[in-house]
Parts: C-alpha cells; sequence; structure tokens
C-alpha cells in the first residue's frame, strides 16, 4: 500500500495507546441469534486489513477479496468496520427492500476538516437531510427537469463552439460545460463561454476535493483526529495544509454565487431560480424556520455541483471514443440517417436514436466516474443472507465491482455499446446501468439533469468531431495505456488525442450555422 506522510506519521504514534482504544474491535461481532459477520481477509491486530488495501484504486483489492470470499464481505481498516457488497442484487435487496435500515450516512471524518460537510449527499438520514432533499426534488426532478432541455442543449453548443476554437483545452472546456449547467439551473447565471471566474471558483474547490476527499485520508483521521490539530508548519501535516485550503475554496464556492443572486433580486434583475426563490421565501418565515432554510439554501445549490458533475462521464466518453473507432462511425451512421448533417440532433431525436443511446449508457457503465459510491450506515442492526450486520457499520456498495459483473456484462472490461441492444438493433428490454446513481432513498435526486447533459453533450460532439489517437513525428498512431485520478471521483489522465472536425469544410462559421438550424 502506497503510504502519505500522515497515514506513516499516524502509524508511528505507540501501538499500546491505540490497542486500548480498539480492543473491542478484535472480537468478531455477532447478533443474538449467533449469526456471524461476513466473510473476509483475516484482520491483523489493531490495524485490521488497511496495509493489504490498494490506496489509490482500492476496488480492485475489493474485487481480489470478493474472489475469495464472495460478494458480501466483512474488512476492518484501522478502528473502522466495513462490509463491502459486490453485487447489484445485493444492493437492491439492502437499500430498496430494507431501506429503513440502509439509509443512513456514517461518519466521515474528512468531511468537517476539508469544508465538505455543507454537502447533503454526504448528511445523516434526519430531518434536515429530508428538507435539503425535498427542496432539491422540487427542482430536478423529472418532469421538472425538462424545463432544462433547451439551455443544456444551448451550453452543449456552446461545448461545440469552444472546442472548435481551441480543442486542446477540451478538457477545461467540458468543465466548463458541467458548472455552466449547474449554475443556470440553480443560480439562473449565464457563464462566459471561457475563463467566467464563477465558474473557475467552482472547479477549484471541485478539483481540490476529488484529491484530498480520499478514503485512505478519512480512514486514518478517523482513527487519529489530533492530525487535524497539527499546526500547518508541522513536519508531516499535509492533511492540515490540504484542509485549511480546500475549505477556503469551498466557502468561496459556495458564497460567491449566492452573492450574485443576492445583488440582482436588490437590482430587481433576477429571473426566478432555485437559489432566488428560497431568498424569497425565507424572508417571509419565522427567524427559526428561515434559520434552517437558510442553512438548506447553501446545501442544496452548492451541493449541485457535485451532483451534476458531468465532466467526468464525458472525459470517460471521449477516452473509449479513442480507443473504439468503429463505434465513433457507427454513431455517426444512425445520426446520418436520423438527423442529417445541416444540423445538430435535439433532444426530440433521442427516441430514434438507440445506438446513442447504447453509448451513452455504456458509457456510464465502462468505467463508473464514483467507483465506490457514497458510504452508507446501518442504522439498525440486521441479519442478512445468515451474517450479521451491526448498527453504524459502513456499508459500501461497489459501483465498479457491479460495472464489472460478468454474469451481467460479459466481456466487461470492453466498450460494447451493443449489449444494450436486440438482435434489430433497438434497445433491449435491459435495465439501463442506473446504479452508478446508488440506490433507494439515498438514490442521487440530479440523475435526471445529469442523464441529459451528458446525452446532449456525447451526440453533439458525435455529430461535429472526431476523437482519434495522436500522431507521432513518422504519423503513426501514438499507443498508450490510460490512467485515471484518484480521490472521490475518477477520470482519465490526460492522453494523446486528436480532435478534429468531422468535415475538412465545418469551421466556426458553418457550425454557427447548424446550430441555428437546430434551435
Amino acid at each position: 500500500m502506497d503510504w502519505s506522510v500522515d497515514a506513516r506519521l499516524a502509524l508511528a504514534l505507540p501501538v499500546s495507546l491505540v490497542a486500548i482504544a480498539l480492543t473491542g474491535r478484535l472480537v468478531k461481532k455477532r447478533d443474538g441469534t449467533g449469526a456471524p459477520l461476513p466473510p473476509g481477509p483475516p484482520p491483523l491486530p489493531v490495524i485490521g486489513n488497511i496495509l493489504s488495501l490498494d490506496s489509490k484504486e482500492p476496488w480492485n483489492t475489493y474485487a481480489e477479496w470478493g474472489a475469495i470470499y464472495g460478494d458480501l464481505i466483512y474488512a476492518r481498516f484501522l478502528n473502522q468496520d466495513v462490509v463491502i457488497v459486490n453485487t447489484e442484487k445485493m444492493a437492491k435487496d439492502l437499500m430498496e427492500k430494507r431501506s429503513q435500515t440502509y439509509s443512513d450516512r456514517p461518519y466521515i471524518a474528512t468531511l468537517e476538516p476539508f469544508g465538505w460537510s455543507f454537502n447533503f449527499a454526504f448528511m445523516p438520514y434526519g430531518d434536515q437531510w429530508r428538507l435539503c432533499r425535498r427542496l432539491f426534488h422540487q427542482t430536478f426532478r423529472a418532469e421538472a427537469a425538462l424545463n432544462f432541455l433547451p439551455m443544456q442543449l444551448g451550453k452543449a453548443h456552446q461545448l461545440l463552439t469552444n472546442l472548435i476554437d481551441d480543442a486542446g483545452s477540451y478538457i477545461a472546456h467540458m468543465e466548463t460545460f458541467s458548472a455552466s449547467v449547474a449554475m443556470s439551473a440553480v443560480y439562473d447565471y449565464d457563464t462566459a463561454p471561457r475563463d467566467d471566474p464563477l465558474v473557475a471558483v467552482v472547479n477549484k474547490a471541485l478539483l481540490l476535493g476529488t484529491k484530498v476527499m480520499t478514503p485512505e485520508r478519512a480512514i486514518v483521521l478517523g482513527a487519529f483526529p489530533f492530525l487535524t490539530w497539527l499546526p500547518a508548519w508541522f513536519p508531516g501535516a499535509t492533511i492540515k495544509r490540504d484542509a485549511v485550503l480546500s475549505r477556503e475554496c469551498v466557502t468561496e464556492m459556495i458564497e460567491r454565487p449566492c452573492e450574485y443572486v443576492r445583488k440582482r433580486m436588490t437590482s430587481g434583475t433576477a429571473a426566478p431560480s432555485l437559489v432566488s426563490n428560497l431568498f424569497q421565501r425565507i424572508e417571509n418565515e419565522a427567524p427559526d424556520r428561515a434559520d434552517q432554510l437558510q442553512n438548506a439554501l447553501r446545501q442544496v445549490s452548492s451541493t449541485t455541483f457535485t451532483i451534476a458533475q458531468t465532466s467526468s462521464v464525458l472525459l470517460v466518453f471521449v477516452l473509449a471514443m479513442v480507443l473504439n473507432p468503429t463505434v465513433q462511425e457507427r454513431a455517426r451512421e444512425e445520426l446520418d440517417m436520423v438527423v442529417g448533417r445541416d444540423r445538430l440532433p435535439g433532444f426530440e431525436d433521442r427516441a430514434s436514436l438507440p445506438y446513442i443511446e447504447a453509448v451513452v449508457r455504456e458509457t456510464f457503465r465502462w468505467q463508473p466516474v464514483a467507483p465506490l459510491g457514497v458510504p452508507h450506515a446501518a442504522m439498525t442492526s440486521d441479519v442478512y443472507e445468515g451474517y450479521f450486520i451491526p448498527k453504524g457499520m459502513f456499508v459500501i456498495f461497489m459501483t465498479r465491482g457491479m460495472s464489472r459483473d460478468e454474469e451481467v456484462y460479459p466481456n466487461a472490461s470492453e466498450f460494447k455499446p451493443d449489449r444494450w441492444l436486440d438482435a434489430s438493433g433497438q434497445l433491449a428490454d435491459t435495465d439501463p446501468p442506473d446504479f452508478i446513481y446508488g440506490f433507494g432513498r439515498r438514490i442521487c435526486p440530479g440523475r435526471h439533469l445529469a442523464n441529459a447533459s451528458v446525452w446532449a453533450a456525447i451526440v453533439s460532439m458525435l455529430a461535429t468531431f472526431k476523437f482519434l489517437k495522436a500522431k507521432d513525428d513518422q504519423g503513426r498512431d501514438v499507443d498508450f495505456v490510460p490512467t485515471f485520478t484518484v480521490g472521490l471521483a475518477r477520470h482519465p489522465d490526460p492522453f494523446p488525442l486528436r480532435i478534429l472536425p468531422r468535415s475538412s469544410d465545418l469551421d466556426r462559421e458553418k457550425l454557427a450555422q447548424m446550430i441555428r438550424s437546430s434551435v
């Protein structure tokens, strides 16, 4: 396992002190009927299984354990007991059929120090979470999300314009697209096509958060909370320094967009939006209720940035296209047949483009951007398939494992849109990979917005661009092995590619004409 300086520092403490704190966890728990914990790797005294864990890609370790111990696994990392669920069937059994037991969130030690406790996706199950969920659902439920489709398509067209102007900055353009959709939906903020100051604030906070909010740090901080008490100048105190920077960035991400709405409301130029509507509602509430709504406003609005982050999915799509050129060609053939080449596709075409729908589904499944999802906690003790799951236990629903289930997705490591189609080329009667959004009461409430954004961007890019391997000095394709970021989210690292207009005569003027023809 690759250890950070902070982790090495923590484990260098006198083992006797740790052993006293953890003695109660060394005995395998059973319920009153004698049901054992699920099987799993034998833990070492005090430190448990943490030395066996691949800290950069823990899902690989979980997959190895699954091959040995089965689809329900128990492990212990320092003082944290964990149950790992590897199949979609088990996840649905627990999260949907027993939602009253598994809808809670565990204590995650990095949230408060790094400024991420605002995110109601991590909030414990209770009244405040229900309020946030209700406010969010009013704006982003399936029927209401239809109102955002024209805006999402317009942002996708702006993405095309940015790509034709500067294809080399494709990562920044996709981040701008993602943030722009969220900011328009929540704040009625119309972002600049490039280098928007508020988009920069949001992306900085999100990028830092995905890097520093790692499972490893959460485990270490949970066992050794004093690491956040160390002064930032202390040798090895990278957790403290990262926490200070993360809190500053998150505070700016929360406050600056809300301040924008306040100023527009004061000047009388604010249009209806989730935030402006809530501000007006707060003015008419009693003080105690107003304070509760004020907190919920910040939690709901800023959570949208993390829920609606589609740039990681779009980077996965681009990687898949570079590695699978025949998929690109087949998708474009379908576009030519249904839409033609004089206009861009719109949502009215979606039902007539089953192969592109299959590409979208396969993009979500092939490389899930949240391989471990968000951990749950058992609200009461439970027995499932003869195994005891104690109250408060961390429960990890391994999205990555579900996406690699060979019984459900043969040759799962391959990008194969055809797996979603029947013999006639239409969408098969197969459930889409909605497990990427979570399960039960804690399923992602922004999934309708995210799905529409991804479809709009993918279909628009396929209609206008080709994604190819880069060429070396001799004109040969540059082969590469993809690598991925590590942290709270996962997406491909930059890789060598060329983004070319699909037609040699496609320039900014012609693209603008196609966009006008599509409105």
